[in-house]
């Protein structure tokens, strides 16, 4: 008897494991403007042509289409961002995501700048303009960052309905760029294309609102190393270079708790 009565007392202090917490999903969707730093372009075939040269500090410029932004028929038009991410539930607040960074860039046509290397047998170390018959140079569709990035994210205040986050991430990744090109008369029209890889790190603010909904800015900066760009009409040919951008993107989303 004592022992009937012992049991069910013991069972009632059994508590059930308690379930591991869950994160949230999110998705975002923005803009982004850019300025580059300038950069050494090399130029080399020995396949199609003969040459290998280097155009020294070539100025570049971004083009936003800033006209057909939050169009929905031409929402991939603009220079966009796009990203999926996921928070871990810790206090850490840490979380991964995916992105993708889709900007424009140019290299400034007409511009005077140094040459060195050698062209079809001849040797050239000189300044000279550079015009786009000779050399034209653009990743517009476009200079693409695919990066995997680790996020972080420190909530300083909340207010009513709406709760701001400080974020931080850094990541890397391929870029799978669209580049068209003109060298010594042949043109290259393009094709996405691996083309480098991108590191890069960013810092912005987040305001979300109602749980799901939030608000996102941040400033990135990034390198780039370009060391597969096809050039010439038969693609043989390559070039090479490395430049530093700082975007500014800001944009939307949504979260999805679990």
């Amino acid at each position: 008897m004592l022992v009937a009565l012992a049991w069910p007392a013991s069972a009632q202090n059994l508590t059930p494991p308690t379930p591991p917490q869950k994160g949230t999903f999110y998705f975002f969707w923005g803009y982004n403007r850019n300025t580059y730093s300038r950069s050494d372009i090399r130029f080399v075939n020995h396949t199609s042509d003969n040459y290998d040269f280097v155009l020294h500090n070539a100025k570049a410029h971004e083009r936003t289409d800033m006209d057909r932004y939050w169009q929905i028929v031409r929402l991939t038009i603009p220079q966009y961002d796009f990203s999926l991410g996921y928070w871990f539930k810790n206090k850490k607040n840490l979380g991964v995501e995916l992105s993708w960074n889709h900007s424009k860039y140019i290299v400034n046509d007409n511009q005077v700048m140094h040459l060195t290397g050698d062209i079809r047998g001849k040797h050239y170390d000189l300044d000279t303009l550079v015009t786009p018959n000779f050399v034209h140079m653009q990743h517009t569709n476009g200079n693409n960052y695919l990066m995997a990035n680790l996020s972080k994210r420190i909530r300083f205040a909340k207010w009513k309905f709406m709760e701001f986050d400080a974020m931080g991430k850094v990541g890397a990744g391929p870029m799978i760029s669209y580049s068209i090109s003109t060298v010594l008369n042949s043109t290259n029209p393009g094709r996405f294309h691996f083309d480098g890889i991108v590191v890069g790190t960013s810092a912005g603010l987040r305001v979300t609102m109602w749980k799901y909904f939030y608000l996102h800015t941040e400033v990135q900066g990034a390198l780039a190393d370009y060391f597969n760009v096809e050039i010439g009409a038969d693609r043989k040919g390559r070039s090479y270079q490395h430049f530093y951008s700082l975007s500014w993107i800001w944009g939307g989303g949504l979260n999805f708790p679990l």
